[in-house]
């Protein structure tokens, strides 16, 4: 009996240690871009208006932190109507019924000086496959009224035909109209719950 009250006591005194903070995004300070080629020749860049996500971790080094993220695909915007709505189609997206594309965080280890490496599940139209970001941590501030923020950039490059995002048209010169590459780039700043 005394045993299994010192391990009580001990598992009671360690729990605080073992606590999570849950980060929120400020959306208003955070974005999601992507980058493509288009012809070759050039990139055409876009960005998703409407996403979400939380970050859960013991401190604020960030060390194992827990991420999860997600993007309402049909808040595409590449600043033409017409090429937004080909993306949301069934050539690309097909928002409709797949509405929301998401990134479970699985690991997120240091690498060296603020710097990173996510990986977690990345699923597009029901398609779940792993993914690694290249990740710069900013470090965390308080802001003028009082409020702690973190920072980060997470980069990675997806293959869009391994999801189903499939339309693809070939140019007289052999290369592709739209690249299979994709280029994703998340600025996100997190803001730390008041105690």
């Amino acid at each position: 009996m005394k045993t299994v009250l010192v391990f009580l006591a001990v598992a009671l005194l360690g729990a605080p240690a073992f606590a999570q903070t849950t980060w929120s995004l400020d959306k208003s300070h955070s974005n999601v871009k992507f980058a493509v080629k288009h012809m070759v020749i050039s990139e055409t860049e876009g960005a998703f208006k409407l996403f979400a996500g939380t970050v859960k971790a013991k401190d604020d080094t960030f060390a194992d932190a827990q991420i999860e993220f997600t993007i309402d695909v049909a808040s595409i915007n590449t600043e033409s109507d017409k090429r937004d709505g080909h993306l949301k189609s069934d050539d690309f997206f097909n928002a409709e019924k797949f509405p929301q594309a998401k990134f479970v965080g699985k690991s997120f280890k240091a690498t060296g000086k603020d710097k990173f490496t996510l990986t977690g599940d990345l699923t597009i139209r029901d398609v779940t496959k792993s993914v690694t970001w290249e990740v710069d941590f900013g470090g965390v501030i308080k802001d003028p009224y009082g409020n702690t923020k973190a920072g980060f950039k997470a980069t990675t490059t997806i293959n869009r035909l391994e999801y189903g995002l499939k339309w693809n048209t070939l140019l007289e010169t052999g290369g592709a109209v739209v690249s299979k590459d994709v280029k994703i780039v998340a600025n996100i700043e997190l803001a730390k719950p008041k105690a």
